[in-house]
């Protein structure tokens, strides 16, 4: 597909959650963007930008529908409820999987460089068929922001999941792809290391991330921490080993400690010792607990893989199906 002469359609996928204060301000940017890119004959001039509403509780969605009813290039469509930004992500490539020959994904909010959609299509054009746009710097972060979001990656490549560094979910996808991400049904989804298993040409384009134009954060500290949750246990079983690994350790300490036990009351030197118990009990309970809950975490997934529900539920469109 890539080297084809007649300019591929690219829809510009976008989940949406409360951003009515944003989304005015954004849209021009990128109906600009695509417009452009047709000018200049990269895509089709049949190419769209598709909104996915995430089951926003203000008026995101009346505003989808508005913009979509005044610019014919924009599409929207609506979950029945908040299903959460990878699972929308993913509804939107979906709906234009058999539409498009490529998509982009982006936030709404305005801080991924727009202009960098050229280069992810020139990529493209060359073969790529998945193109990671990637930060090239955090210089506009704090050192709390910037310390936590690397040490989120470098934690998630320790865990063993193959993760680009510094890219959120800002990407080219072709279609060809996403028939092929199509037929991974986990209902745990965590697209940042989904989508380099799925393997294909790939290559990275770099740009300076800006600050949100309008509204608030949907990431909080608390949201980041679960999100790092589910990618560790998404995609690896790196902590049921370390678990396992742990606790053979612990064993061995155990057993040295029996064994110093059980030589000290041979030779009559036993001490009561109840600061030193009272520490072990402490450790090892905590341990286990811990241990307990990693593993809870890994049998809750399997419970909610088996019930095979799905990941998201499209309930309006603003076009045809």
């Amino acid at each position: 597909m890539s080297n084809q002469k007649i300019p591929p359609v690219l829809y510009i996928v976008i989940p949406c959650y409360n951003e009515e204060k944003v989304l005015p301000i954004t849209v021009d940017l990128f109906l600009n963007q695509l417009n452009l890119l047709i000018d200049k004959k990269k895509i089709d001039n049949s190419s769209r930008i598709m909104f996915v509403n995430d089951g926003s509780k203000d008026n995101t969605w009346s505003i989808i529908k508005e913009l979509s009813s005044r610019n014919p290039p924009i599409l929207g469509i609506t979950l029945s409820r908040n299903r959460g930004h990878q699972n929308a992500l993913l509804a939107g490539l979906m709906e234009a999987k058999s539409r498009a020959d490529i998509t982009i994904s982006i936030d709404c909010d305005g801080q991924d460089d727009i202009t960098v959609m050229e280069n992810m299509v020139d990529e493209y054009h060359k073969g790529n068929e998945i193109v990671y746009g990637v930060r090239n710097n955090r210089d506009t972060d704090t050192f709390f922001k910037k310390f936590t979001a690397e040490s989120f990656y470098k934690l998630l490549s320790v865990m063993g999941c193959e993760v680009v560094f510094n890219h959120a979910d800002y990407r080219l996808i072709s279609s060809k792809v996403l028939n092929e991400l199509s037929n991974f049904k986990e209902v745990n989804l965590f697209l940042r290391g989904l989508i380099p298993l799925l393997g294909f040409k790939s290559t990275k384009v770099f740009y300076k991330r800006n600050e949100r134009m309008a509204g608030d954060s949907h990431y909080p500290l608390k949201k980041m921490l679960s999100f790092s949750i589910d990618g560790i246990t998404s995609l690896s079983v790196k902590p049921i080993m370390y678990i396992s690994m742990s606790g053979l350790v612990i064993s061995l300490i155990g057993i040295i400690g029996i064994l110093y036990a059980l030589i000290s009351f041979a030779f009559g030197t036993t001490i009561s010792g109840w600061t030193s118990m009272l520490c072990l009990i402490c450790f090892l309970g905590g341990f286990q607990i811990l241990s307990i809950g990693v593993i809870g975490t890994y049998i809750g997934k399997i419970y909610l893989e088996s019930k095979h529900r799905p990941r998201f539920i499209v309930s309006e469109r603003t076009f045809e199906k």
